[in-house]
């Protein structure tokens, strides 16, 4: 049986990880070794920040309603249950966006929570 070596599957695999570590540092771009070590905690943190990029927008949303409640007399809290009671259905990112874009409307809103 003829010796296989390995050649070209082998530096296709190499090949795919240094495509995917171009732009980082140093080695970290050039050597297989080390670009294969920081493109698996690259994907590792891409995985863990989908998740924490939903959170940190929620953090955001409330954030800016809370400061458009407080303007129009009203907590977060006291908004966000009168919205329920009201029977409002927008929900925070659509919330958020209004008080940015349209302190009118939202304050229409509040008068109606209130």
């Amino acid at each position: 049986m003829p010796r296989a070596k390995r050649g070209f599957k082998a530096r296709q695999r190499r090949n795919k990880i240094l495509k995917e570590a171009k732009g980082f540092r140093g080695g970290h771009s050039k050597v297989f070794s080390t670009a294969a070590a920081t493109v698996m905690k690259a994907r590792m943190y891409a995985y863990r920040d989908r998740r924490n990029k939903k959170r940190e927008f929620r953090k955001l949303w409330i954030i800016r309603i809370n400061a458009a409640a407080k303007e129009n007399g009203l907590s977060y809290s006291r908004f966000m249950g009168g919205l329920i009671k009201a029977g409002i259905e927008l929900d925070r990112k659509v919330l958020s966006d209004m008080a940015i874009n349209d302190p009118a409307a939202f304050a229409k809103v509040a008068n109606m929570v209130k």
